[in-house]
């Protein structure tokens, strides 16, 4: 069985106005007096405003979505603590003019320091998929044949249509704000793990990123561990859809790994083409048309999906997924994807709605 782990990152906000709140070192505090909860699932992010967690190295679907129940139930009622409200959700909706207080760590100070226009709005949070891979050629491989199915995993993961106080038009606004940093969207077609390493060692040489972590690509390879990283979904409204997206990804790149070995030529669409196809997934999510790579033709969204789970479908089965991933669609076909959901809580009762869609999700655990 091919291993993965979750990452997720929350956002800390007032529970009247909906603006970020700055309370992250106390919320920090109480998460360690749990003992259910190790120091290993608790993280601070960029800004004061956020909290992460990761899942540790999990085998079964099961293990992942009780690690995230177990941490957003023991969130929820933390920041409840402080008179704040947690929320999984992709963006901030609102926030202040003031420039944002950041997490005491010298790192966080010198990205400020490269960035400081696009580090001030970094109100952003993400899902990352961890999919443990062999060694770095074999994940570089793994890596280049993912590409093509990138954009419908966005469109199926977004959750964060508001930004400062407006629906942005897109399901995933944090997508669209990541394509301002230096090295950002689908990476490109590497000929092997050298040629890798080297386009990462002429990028970091220019000064434009501050280290290897800014490489924000929506999928690399992890320098911390032996995995290929997908980070192009948001956070989730529900811990299942996280872990719905996890087994797709886990699919995915299991599929890939496997084609590389009976080395099946991969698909390598036109650059421009994949870039496009990314943001037209962040703009629509499942609502409307992605883009079919192989043909460079806009198909629905739904018949796209189906193909996806064509094409992954063996590697379902022998990871025991098929039967969660049925249901985990099912149901987020049923009530829609976080941004849908979003948008239908502020229709039905504006921001008061909103922040109660946050934090009746994350108390619930999903």
């Amino acid at each position: 069985m091919t291993t993965l782990g979750l990452e997720e990152e929350y956002l800390l906000l007032e529970p009247v106005s909906g603006l970020p709140a700055h309370r992250a070192e106390e919320v920090q505090a109480l998460l360690e007096a749990v003992p259910e909860i190790g120091e290993d699932e608790i993280q601070r992010e960029l800004l004061s405003c956020q909290i992460e967690t990761a899942t540790p190295v999990c085998e079964t679907l099961a293990q992942a979505e009780e690690s995230l129940l177990t941490f957003r139930r023991t969130l929820s009622d933390a920041v409840a603590r402080t008179d704040s409200i947690g929320a999984a959700t992709g963006t901030a909706p609102w926030i202040p003019q003031a420039y944002p207080e950041l997490t005491d760590k010298q790192r966080y100070e010198d990205l400020r320091a490269t960035a400081p226009g696009i580090v001030g709005d970094q109100f952003v949070n993400g899902l990352h998929v961890h999919v443990a891979v062999p060694d770095q050629e074999r994940g570089v491989q793994a890596l280049n044949r993912i590409r093509p199915w990138i954009p419908l995993l966005t469109a199926l993961g977004v959750n964060s249509p508001y930004w400062l106080g407006r629906d942005s038009g897109f399901g995933s606004w944090r997508v669209i704000h990541y394509r301002r940093w230096a090295v950002q969207g689908v990476a490109p077609y590497f000929a092997d793990a050298a040629d890798y390493e080297r386009r990462i060692t002429a990028i970091s040489a220019t000064g434009a990123i501050l280290d290897r972590g800014v490489l924000t690509w929506v999928a690399r390879l992890s320098d911390r561990y032996p995995t290929l990283e997908l980070r192009a979904c948001d956070v989730q409204l529900e811990a299942q859809d996280a872990v719905l997206l996890g087994a797709l990804t886990r699919a995915l790149v299991v599929t890939a790994l496997q084609d590389a070995e009976a080395d099946t030529a991969p698909l390598v669409p036109d650059p421009e083409l994949l870039d496009a196809a990314l943001w037209q997934g962040a703009r629509d999510g499942m609502e409307r048309n992605l883009v079919d790579l192989a043909t460079a033709e806009p198909v629905p969204a739904r018949q796209h999906l189906d193909a996806f789970l064509e094409y992954v479908g063996a590697a379902l089965e022998a990871e025991g997924d098929t039967d969660s991933v049925r249901s985990g669609l099912t149901t987020l076909a049923e009530r829609g994807t976080g941004a849908e959901r979003q948008r239908r809580a502020m229709r039905e009762g504006g921001m008061e709605s909103l922040l109660s869609l946050y934090g009746s999700t994350l108390a619930h655990g999903g």
